[in-house]
């Protein structure tokens, strides 16, 4: 086929580096996507609850809220577009809506019927190990094989945090006892709570429906996986630095925009990358992606890569999950360009070098492990990252991680925000009892790791989605383990 010929206002000073920006994403804020969207969030929430933490079905139905899938917001943070939330409980109020679960596909089917609509809109996910829940969507499969995994993991028997053996622990003061009660009392939905030194858990606490075997979500706790990921790769010298371009696979013409980027960028939330928001009245909004990488069954990191540079990269922080995706595109080229297996070698990075047995990263439905959220693992494993960083990124007598990189990771650089590089401050003092330097993964509804370097502890705590948590308590829990064991 013959390429018509170049416009005369255009440089034609020929460019063997790169074929061009990317074409953008172009979010479809239409009615029916976002019912589409929203019986594909409940499904993979399903699938995740009953077929990777184990949940029975009648504790997963009593955790789960419906939630209706929202417009992203521009830079003013405020939805602009439909809101079909009280579609939504009119629907569930009527029965509308079901919930299928096959145990022995570990499949969840969620229906939305509504004479209105016409066809009923349908939404599935699947659960394979090593691959998380599985957002389908509108597909009956995944476009990869989700083969077994072989995962390089110490042997069980061996003492924590190396393996999974945990002893005893120690006998909690009143007062740490006290805490946790006032805590359980008042967070209905924790799952529960871990309190560790680098040698050894102290005090692991669980509700009705937790327990130390059992996986929980961790939602954008997996964040800080990632910004960990990135740590191992400069320390293993297949980056160079935070302070590079990121060499994200569809970014690689020089004279794209997208190359101001920095690794840094967006590791601490200043990529500025946005997409245009196609509304039914036929207007274009600018959005910035909120949760349509877990309601939407699409490749993540393709789409996350055609984002479009909403934003002077550096200047402006936003929260967003698609430069953490993109940050994953990253990963995986890397593992791959060195022919290696990528999802075995995500694991044996870090995970398994930490003997994280029981973490798992959600797929998408290309098979990208989702570099935003949704990983899932045990209290004991998700401790087992902060003691890395209570270490300065050394484990086990070997360093994983650059000198230096927890003070990079847990700092706080830009004023306006206590975000550090994908993980959370206290610098703004939304723990008033607990030190300023205090850092912590943080997911939905409220999961976190805390770090406490100078106490030398870890706390970690779980929460099922959805339910809110009393930070008070917790904030009293922590600040009692830190005057009580330390």
């Amino acid at each position: 086929m013959t390429r018509p010929p170049v416009e005369p206002i255009f440089d034609r000073t020929p460019h063997p580096f790169g074929d061009g920006a990317v074409a953008p994403m172009v979010y479809d804020a239409g009615p029916a996507a976002l019912r589409q969207r929203t019986v594909n969030f409940a499904a993979k929430r399903h699938a995740d609850m009953l077929f990777v933490s184990g949940l029975d079905r009648a504790t997963a139905d009593r955790h789960h809220r419906w939630r209706a899938a929202l417009v992203p917001a521009g830079l003013d943070a405020r939805p602009d577009g439909l809101d079909l939330s009280a579609e939504l409980r009119e629907a569930v109020a009527a029965g509308r809506l079901t919930v299928q679960a096959d145990p022995a596909d570990k499949r969840v089917t969620v229906c939305w019927n509504d004479p209105s609509f016409g066809a009923p809109v349908v939404g599935s996910a699947i659960a394979r190990p090593g691959y998380g829940g599985i957002l389908l969507g509108e597909h009956a499969v995944p476009r990869f094989d989700p083969k077994p995994l072989q995962r390089q993991l110490p042997g069980a028997a061996q003492p924590w945090p190396r393996g999974g053996e945990v002893d005893g622990g120690v006998a909690p003061s009143p007062d740490l006892a006290a805490a946790m009660d006032a805590f359980f009392a008042s967070a209905v939905g924790a799952y529960g709570v871990l309190i560790a030194r680098p040698d050894r858990v102290l005090v692991e606490r669980y509700s009705a429906f937790g327990a130390p075997g059992r996986a929980t979500p961790s939602w954008s706790m997996t964040k800080a996986v990632t910004c960990t990921l990135i740590g191992r790769l400069i320390h293993e010298r297949w980056l160079a630095s935070v302070h590079d371009p990121v060499p994200a696979p569809l970014w690689s013409d020089p004279r794209g925009i997208h190359r101001l980027i920095t690794l840094d960028h967006l590791l601490r939330m200043r990529g500025g990358l946005g997409f245009p928001v196609q509304h039914p009245d036929g207007r274009v909004t600018l959005g910035f992606e909120n949760s349509a990488v877990y309601q939407d069954g699409m490749d993540a990191f393709e789409a996350a890569q055609r984002s479009i540079v909403a934003t002077l990269p550096g200047s402006v922080f936003r929260y967003i999950n698609a430069g953490m995706n993109v940050l994953g595109a990253v990963i995986r080229d890397q593992i791959m360009r060195r022919g290696l297996p990528y999802h075995e070698t995500v694991y044996a990075l870090l995970a398994d070098r930490l003997g994280m047995a029981s973490y798992q990263h959600s797929a998408d439905i290309a098979g990208n492990f989702i570099a935003s959220g949704a990983g899932f693992a045990t209290l004991r494993d998700y401790a087992k990252l902060g003691v890395l960083y209570l270490q300065d990124g050394v484990w086990d007598g070997e360093r994983l991680l650059p000198e230096g990189w927890a003070d990079y990771a847990l700092s706080a650089t830009h004023t306006g925000t206590s975000y550090a590089a994908c993980f959370r401050t206290n610098a703004d003092r939304l723990f008033p009892d607990l030190p300023e330097d205090t850092a912590w993964a943080s997911g939905a509804s409220d999961q976190r790791i805390f770090i406490l370097r100078r106490a030398r502890l870890v706390v970690a705590v779980a929460n099922e989605t959805d339910h809110k948590m009393d930070l008070g308590a917790l904030n009293r829990l922590v600040a009692t383990a830190i005057a009580t064991l330390a």
